[in-house]
């Protein structure tokens, strides 16, 4: 039988090195709340339910962090008086008797499930206590793992460890399983006669193997133990975020000609053999189908770009935006809300707005889809294989049909039907001779106005 799971989620710090309005957690890593990556995390991990402890902006951070199929309760955490204490915050629903107990924190958004899996391994082979450690070749300033006969024997504290003890380079990372059976007994037992008067859940080592408890320690990436405290630490942890989902996209078979300069959302979806180039950004909601290219300067949200289709360079998809297998937005365009059909091009300096883009269609340079009236927004159908000439104003609602040409400098304000010419437009006239009487007078009042001065 499946043993059940609780994570409880530390999540009700102050934060106030963030010198933030709002709390740590909903800070964005790869445009997603940091408290929405530890749920995901915690979640592949099996586990059966999240108790989320919160404090600051608790409603907000409950949003932040309900992703699809994970069932939270949230506890509110009134006081601040250690890790122990807010652990006990969520005493309900320890209380029901899970078979095991994760501890983890909102601000280690790079945690992944494999270390947290490993700890539930240690408590189903009979581990009361198991805590997450990781080595580091700084390990100033953390707690030492201290190991003996295969079990953890304590967590020595820097300021109170021996010489020998302070070149121990497996460090404690905060987080812990808890046999769920014990869990409310071991808890309770956590005093506060300390320097600072406070619960620390460190001390469930010691309470656990005087109790006659297991306790051991498995081993976890540093870079997953990443904990956010300031912008700073935040911009290390995106560092970190971006290298690691790039390697592993890389390893699936993505192109990247600059990696380090190409910047993904977490739901960032790229087939095989696409090749992304320098300086492209992906928003959320963004799936690349293999073989797609995107050049440099690109920046890309909620768009779908199909296999064969080339994007850029700098162009800007936003959302809605759906291109076909084999088509073009080139450089210095815009998408918003259009569908580019197969085959269809939108080469340059254009901007296409809630409109949709037969196959095999050419929309001239300097085209724009007006499709904002100031009140509302209407829609542009352009047919397969119409041609639309440089510099066209096509004012929504309106459509043009198949095979439909519009010319150069146009503004269409009615529908065009299939296999028609459209022009809209002032007819030209030719002055000769004029130019040169133009030019003669413009130099004449430059010489009088020189005169003057």
């Amino acid at each position: 039988m499946e043993r059940t799971c609780l994570a409880v989620i530390l999540a009700a710090g102050d934060s106030t090195r963030m010198k933030s309005s709002k709390s740590k957690v909903l800070h964005p890593v790869a445009n997603r709340p940091m408290i929405a990556h530890v749920v995901d995390a915690v979640a592949k991990s099996d586990i059966s339910s999240v108790a989320l402890v919160v404090g600051r902006n608790a409603d907000e951070v409950v949003n932040a962090a309900s992703i699809d199929g994970v069932a939270i309760e949230a506890y509110l955490q009134k006081e601040r008086l250690g890790t122990g204490h807010a652990v006990l915050a969520a005493r309900d629903a320890i209380a029901r008797g899970y078979d095991d107990i994760v501890v983890t924190y909102g601000d280690v958004p790079l945690q992944t499930d494999g270390p947290l899996k490993a700890a539930r391994r240690h408590l189903a082979e009979g581990s009361d206590v198991v805590v997450i450690g990781f080595n580091t070749n700084r390990p100033t300033g953390y707690g030492r793992l201290l190991v003996k006969d295969g079990e953890l024997i304590a967590i020595r504290e820097e300021k109170d460890a021996t010489d020998a003890e302070r070149a121990v380079t497996w460090c404690n990372s905060g987080l812990m399983a808890i046999n769920g059976r014990k869990a409310l007994d071991l808890l309770s037992r956590i005093g506060n006669s300390n320097a600072k008067g406070e619960y620390y859940l460190t001390d469930l080592v010691e309470i656990a193997r005087s109790l006659g408890g297991r306790v051991t320690a498995v081993d976890a990436p540093e870079i997953e133990m990443t904990g956010c405290n300031n912008r700073a630490e935040l911009a290390v942890i995106e560092r970190f975020w971006q290298e690691r989902r790039r390697q592993e996209l890389m390893i699936s078979g993505v192109s990247m000609i600059a990696p380090e300069t190409v910047f993904l959302s977490y739901d960032t979806v790229i087939g095989q053999d696409a090749l992304i180039e320098p300086n492209v950004v992906f928003g959320p909601g963004v799936v690349i189908d293999g073989g797609a290219v995107i050049h440099p300067f690109s920046h890309i949200e909620g768009a779908h770009v199909s296999a064969g289709a080339t994007v850029g360079p700098f162009a800007r998809l936003r959302p809605g935006a759906n291109l076909a297998e084999g088509s073009k937005v080139g450089n210095f365009c815009e998408v918003k809300n259009g569908e580019i059909g197969a085959g269809a091009k939108v080469n340059h300096l254009t901007y296409i707005g809630d409109a949709k883009i037969g196959a095999g269609a050419n929309i001239g340079a300097g085209t724009v889809t007006c499709n904002y009236d100031g009140v509302n927004k209407s829609e542009t159908l352009i047919g397969a294989n119409a041609f639309i000439g440089s510099n066209s104003s096509l004012v929504a609602p309106v459509s043009v049909g198949d095979n439909a040409y519009v010319a150069s400098g146009s503004v269409i304000t009615a529908d065009v039907p299939a296999d028609a010419l459209a022009l809209g437009r002032a007819r030209q006239e030719v002055k000769p001779g004029r130019a040169t009487v133009l030019r003669e007078r413009a130099l004449a009042l430059k010489a009088a106005r020189k005169t003057k001065s």
